[in-house]
């Protein structure tokens, strides 16, 4: 699996991770919304001028931002898929194992 050699392969680790790529997550989303919705506030009320006066290049910005905040997002799922998959394996024992 290509995941795994790019994500610590110690749970206690992984899980600090995910928590870390959650708060980032957390912290852009509801940043992202904010701002984006006040940029398009100022864009919709005074049209090209506020795109000159630097509205364009903050919206730019907040497009990274939602880039950050995007694999920020898949970071947290892999680890999460990844934490599953460590704590289903250590639940199942052979008498659970479905016959191949």
């Amino acid at each position: 699996m290509q995941m795994r050699r790019w994500l610590p392969s110690r749970p206690l680790s992984l899980f600090l991770l995910m928590l870390i790529s959650a708060g980032v997550f957390g912290l852009c989303s509801y940043n992202l919304f904010r701002l984006l919705s006040a940029n398009i506030g100022l864009i919709y009320e005074n049209g090209i001028m506020a795109l000159l006066d630097g509205a364009l290049e903050q919206l730019l910005y907040l497009a990274l931002y939602g880039i950050v905040s995007l694999a920020s997002y898949l970071l947290l799922k892999a680890c999460e898929k990844l934490l599953v998959e460590w704590l289903t394996e250590e639940v199942r024992s052979p008498a659970h194992e479905e016959p191949s």
